[in-house]
């Protein structure tokens, strides 16, 4: 299980990898993964709540996943 420490620093990295390239939290995910040899099913348990969340937002829009009924905020 991965500690609050390394899930904070792998969210800054996927965070400033989506700001920086202008790619989506799944693509920053998966080139992180590229880029450093980590196994995507160990990158899968360092992502944050919010991360996931994004990234099931970005799966949403693309149609990848069936949509889910939002409130408006």
């Amino acid at each position: 299980m991965a500690t609050k420490e390394e899930q904070r620093v792998f969210s800054a990295i996927i965070d400033d990898m989506v700001k920086t390239k202008r790619i989506g939290y799944m693509e920053a995910v998966l080139l992180h993964c590229e880029e450093t040899g980590f196994e995507v099913e160990l990158a899968a348990t360092l992502l944050t709540t919010p991360i996931k969340s994004k990234i099931n937002d970005e799966a949403q829009a693309g149609n990848m996943i069936k949509k889910v009924n939002k409130l408006p905020i």
